[in-house]
């Protein structure tokens, strides 16, 4: 090289400025400080010392005329061309050239006669044989003594390795570049020295975040002493693949990876590194691990799996299968599922499951199949179609569970659905289905029929007194005796509890079917015999005829139910026949029990306030707190144009807690205001059997602890405590332990025995003002109120005369010896605000108080 800078001439700046001629760009070629002196030597050695550098230099040394004609020709460009000096030399360069880099001579030599000097530009030339050489050029201007260029002179080297190793270089970084994989390479104290794409694209990090950092970053605690074991190895020259490792990303997912690792090794063959493949196997390992749960599932699941080819054809059943089924696998395999067919489905049947599965792709349904022994049994069928991914229809997988257990259960639960369990009569479902039935039977053959709504008289009392047991065994005595009356056409249903309703069809005349009804009525009162105890019963029936009560089946059981409450009204043990204008009242009563809940929300009730006073004393000793209904049209109402409508209702309930309510809150009012007072509320025996009545009597007591809980009186009617006293008594004593005092409201009218007188636990009686209103003009009246008077004494109870209307009545009271009283002549009912006022300025008559004296 410095050879050939010596020939360029004394003007090395012009070498220094060549320009490449591929890129146009000078190229800056440093000149050696090292100088070869051949000044010593003679024309002739200096000579033969070139020749023998040019001769000896494996690269190619070609001088050329500034036309391009080849003037000089080394044994290196023979070797390198294939060329002769002998053919060459007087030849133009221009045979060497490819055809489409024919302008590289002319472009050339226009730089040499310039004077600039060409270095290390890579091109191709022609060898002798065709084929193409790659090639390192560089090229000099050749001057005479006078320094004119006469010529250039040329070094060529064979660059064709270097290209192809270059080549793979890149093709092994296009490859490193464009893997899905990620591969990796480490120094051997496991630091990350390359990272591609793929890497990035794995485990999240970019090449600029990992390069230089420990390897062990990227692995769970568990795995990082293996990663030193593995260099070791690696270290060793060992070779590791396909091992299965845990990676963790940027965004610290744990991944699976399947790696080879190899060691990486200098051209000494030295091991400089490790090299690192690794893909990510999670999808596969999940995969592989749904697969073991599936065929987990088909070899222990209990439905049995059977798989067949799009033929139709068995290829695989699980043992299930073959359990449920009967047969042995070899028995199967091969064979048409329609082997297991039962009788019970014909083929018809087959292929309409066949075009259902080729239709949607799956079918599911109950079907009953057969077993090796022959005998049938239901299952549930469940077939899906399978397809692969250009939708051919590859498999048809089936899955069988034998319900047969289920079925019989099955049966057993829509016996029960629609029978009664404890009378097995058929229940309110399907008691409506029939009679839907029958109304349609009756229509088309202009017959009628009869729909009876029966209530057991008393059952709760015997229930209660005897037990349940007892109670269960009546109902189903007195529902097989009425069955029995019955004909076989009819039906008798048992909608709960005591309650039963019969259908009797084709009842003929009204005459025939009061007879039909009779005789059912009679079956319900006969004695029947339990556990040594005679029980007699009876029951109450409400009866509507279809189709002269022109309604559709709920309303004919609505009706005959409205008119069982009739019944029931009227003394019990008997029939009523339903009838319009007994409709037309009850729709009244749900109008005026609408009205009334309407009213109760816009606080149209409110609490009078009448005075009991003692006569003799002159005293006022309590209030009885009474309901009136501010009615925006009507004006003020009296309880009894509105309290008889709400028995039996929730709002008996709600008004009965809000009379207590306000009572107690106007009792603590006036304490507060320095008037201490009882107030006696009218509670029903509905409201009083209620099962929380105590609980929420407490509770209310309770938020007024400065008020004694005998300011608050209860007062009951004696008719309806009569009626299940034994219940009504539990009550009373549970609430007089809270404090609580009680009275009996209307005595008198229930006639009452002198045994429940004496066993009611309550501290005053209140004669019935129907009474004493007439005590003055009525024999019958005066008796019972001196009766009354009497009995209270012997029984040491206080005794309240209602319906003091005038001064007289008041004095013939004091005279059979009752002081307490209240009425009109006393005081008329007042709202609460005219109370304190009215306490302040009553004065009883004088008689009244010198009265006996």
């Amino acid at each position: 090289m410095k050879f050939m800078e010596r020939t360029c001439g004394r003007n090395t700046s012009v070498c220094a400025g060549a320009k490449n001629v591929l890129t146009g760009e000078k190229t800056v070629v440093p000149v050696s400080d090292t100088k070869i002196s051949l000044t010593a030597l003679s024309s002739d050695d200096r000579n033969e010392h070139f020749k023998a550098i040019v001769n000896s230099s494996d690269d190619a040394i070609i001088s050329k005329t500034v036309t391009g004609v080849v003037t000089s020709w080394n044994a290196g460009a023979q070797n390198l061309f294939g060329y002769s000096a002998e053919e060459m030399i007087g030849n133009n360069m221009l045979a060497l050239f490819p055809k489409d880099r024919a302008e590289e001579e002319s472009f050339i030599l226009d730089l040499i006669l310039a004077g600039e000097r060409v270095d290390h530009f890579d091109t191709v030339r022609i060898h002798k044989n065709g084929k193409l050489v790659e090639v390192s050029v560089s090229i000099s201007p050749i001057r005479n003594v006078q320094g004119e260029i006469v010529g250039a002179s040329k070094i060529a080297r064979d660059i064709s390795d270097r290209k192809r190793l270059e080549a793979m270089q890149s093709q092994f970084k296009v490859i490193v570049e464009s893997s899905d994989d990620a591969i990796v390479s480490m120094s051997l104290d496991g630091k990350i020295v390359s990272w591609n794409p793929g890497a990035e694209a794995i485990f999240g990090y970019s090449a600029s975040e990992v390069i230089g950092l420990p390897v062990l970053f990227l692995l769970p605690p568990g795995v990082k002493e293996e990663e030193g074991q593995l260099i070791e190895k690696l270290a060793k020259g060992e070779k590791i693949e396909h091992l299965e490792s845990v990676i963790i990303c940027k965004d610290g997912r744990q991944i699976v990876v399947s790696m080879t690792t190899s060691p990486i090794r200098d051209v000494s063959g030295k091991i400089i590194g490790v090299s690192k493949i690794a893909r990510d196997i999670t999808a596969r390992k999940l995969a592989e691990t749904r697969l073991l749960l599936t065929a987990s599932v088909f070899t222990n699941t209990n439905e049995g799996i059977v798989i067949t080819d799009d033929q139709g054809h068995i290829v695989e059943v699980n043992n299930s299968f073959l359990r449920i089924s009967g047969y042995e696998r070899q028995e199967i395999l091969g064979q048409n599922p329609d082997m297991f067919r039962s009788s019970r489905h014909d083929p018809s049947f087959i292929r309409s499951v066949l075009e259902v599965v080729l239709a949607t792709g799956t079918f599911q349904g109950e079907v009953w199949s057969r077993k090796k022994d022959g005998s049938a049994y239901a299952c549930l069928l469940t077939i899906n179609m399978i397809k692969d991914e250009t939708g051919a229809v590859q498999h048809f997988v089936s899955l069988v569970s034998d319900i047969t257990p289920l079925r019989e259960k099955q049966e057993q639960m829509e016996h029960l659905a629609h029978f009664d369990a404890l009378t097995d009569l058929p229940n309110r479902i399907l008691l409506a289905d029939r009679l839907r039935q029958a109304m349609a039977h009756v229509t088309r053959h202009r017959q009628s029929l009869a729909v009876l709504y029966l209530d057991l008289d008393f059952f709760k009392e015997i229930n209660d007194k005897y037990g349940h047991d007892t109670g269960d065994r009546l109902l189903v005595t007195v529902s097989h005796r009425m069955t029995g009356a019955m004909r076989h056409v009819d039906t008798l249903s048992r909608i709960g509890g005591d309650e039963f309703v019969a259908v009797l069809l084709d009842v003929g005349t009204p005459v025939e079917c009061n007879h039909l009804a009779e005789r059912i009525l009679h079956a319900c009162s006969e004695p029947v015999l339990i556990n040594g105890n005679l029980l007699q019963i009876s029951a109450s029936i409400g009866m509507t005829i279809y189709p002269q009560d022109a309604v559709d089946a709920d309303q004919l059981m609505r009706h005959a139910d409205r008119a069982m409450y009739e019944a029931k009204q009227a003394g019990r043990n008997r029939i009523t026949l339903f009838d319009a204008d007994l409709e037309n009242e009850i729709k009244n009563r749900a109008q005026l029990l609408s009205s009334i809940e309407e009213a109760f929300g816009n606080n149209e009730f409110v609490m009078y306030y009448q005075p009991k006073v003692n006569m003799r004393l002159g005293t006022v000793f309590g209030l009885e707190g009474l309901i009136r209904w501010l009615h925006p049209q009507r004006g003020i109402l009296l309880p009894d144009d509105f309290l008889p409508h709400i028995e039996h209702h929730h709002m008996e309930f709600f008004m009965g807690y809000w009379a207590i309510e306000t009572g107690m809150a106007q009792i603590a009012q006036w304490h507060e205001a320095g008037l201490s007072i009882s107030i006696s509320i009218n509670v029903s025996a509905n409201l009083l059997q209620l099962p929380d009545f105590e609980q929420r009597l407490g509770a209310l007591l309770n938020q007024y602890p400065d008020i004694g809980p005998g300011m608050l009186e209860l007062e009951i009617l004696e008719s309806t405590a009569m009626h299940d006293i034994t219940s009504v008594i539990e009550v009373i004593r549970k609430c007089q332990q809270l404090g609580v005092v009680f009275s009996v409201d209307d005595f008198g009218t229930g006639y009452s025995s002198l045994t429940c007188l004496r066993r009611l636990p309550v501290e005053t009686l209140k004669i019935d003002q129907s009474f004493v209103r007439d005590l003055l003009s009525d024999h019958d009246d005066y008796s019972i109120v001196q009766g009354v008077i009497a009995l209270a004494h012997a029984f040491g109870r206080k005794i309240v005369g209602e319906g003091v209307e005038n001064i007289e009545i008041g004095e013939e009271l004091l005279d059979l010896g009752c002081d307490l009283a209240q009425g009109f002549g006393i005081a008329r009912p007042m709202p609460a605000d005219q109370i304190p006022d009215w306490i302040t300025s009553w004065t009883p008559p004088p008689c009244w108080k010198h009265r006996g004296i």
